[in-house]
């Protein structure tokens, strides 16, 4: 009857339909989510760094454990990258110097550290050092991420720390132990200025686009 051959109508004209382009949302992956990203990893590293230092420090004992310990820096933590810069220095710095000074100071960092990593005495030490070791192998990634995705180049030369001039291993226990505390110290303050860094250099640069492609899907 008629109601048959509408439907066998429109059925015909389905199946004669063109191809419809489909819409498939994508993210480009840009400078500002990669800078999000190296954020996000510096907080949860400080975040990481207060209960690795805790379980460290007691690990060394007194004084190094107390909370008033506030020693000199001595001559042999200079070969630790030092954090202790003007603020006001730091910021007047261009965004590619300052990129570069992180990415040396981590990859020097996670060289010591590595090394810690090696003497730490309880399982649970070595554990939780390992994994701090491959979270800021991590953020060094991600450093190099944000400067090639800005069109900066990699500082040249080693990543690792130069050569101590003389004998490296400490006289004695107490000054290991020293050099093991201002690690923890200088680190602390790293990632504590790096998040003031990449805060602000998000502020710069706008956030990833979300784009709208057309794929054309054949039935």
């Amino acid at each position: 009857g008629d109601s048959w051959g509408i439907f066998t109508f429109l059925c015909a004209a389905l199946c004669n339909l063109p191809a419809l382009p489909a819409l498939n949302c994508t993210e480009e992956l840009g400078a500002g989510q990669s800078i999000q990203k190296t954020y996000d990893l510096t907080r949860y590293l400080e975040h990481q760094l207060r209960t690795l230092a805790g379980t460290y420090l007691n690990y060394l004992g007194p004084p190094f454990n107390e909370p008033d310990f506030n020693p000199p820096r001595l001559a042999r933590a200079e070969r630790v990258p030092s954090a202790t810069v003007d603020l006001d220095l730091w910021r007047g710095l261009t965004d590619n110097a300052r990129l570069a000074a992180n990415y040396r100071a981590y990859s020097r960092l996670l060289c010591y550290l590595r090394a810690l990593d090696g003497q730490a005495g309880t399982a649970e030490l070595r554990h939780r050092l390992g994994h701090f070791c491959s979270s800021l192998q991590g953020l060094v990634l991600s450093i190099a991420g944000v400067m090639s995705s800005l069109g900066y180049p990699l500082p040249a030369g080693p990543a690792g720390p130069p050569a101590p001039p003389g004998n490296p291993v400490a006289p004695n226990d107490f000054l290991k132990k020293m050099d093991d505390f201002w690690l923890l110290k200088e680190l602390q303050t790293w990632l504590w200025r790096s998040a003031k860094d990449f805060n602000r250099l998000k502020k710069k640069v706008p956030p990833a686009v979300v784009t709208l492609r057309l794929e054309a899907r054949g039935f």
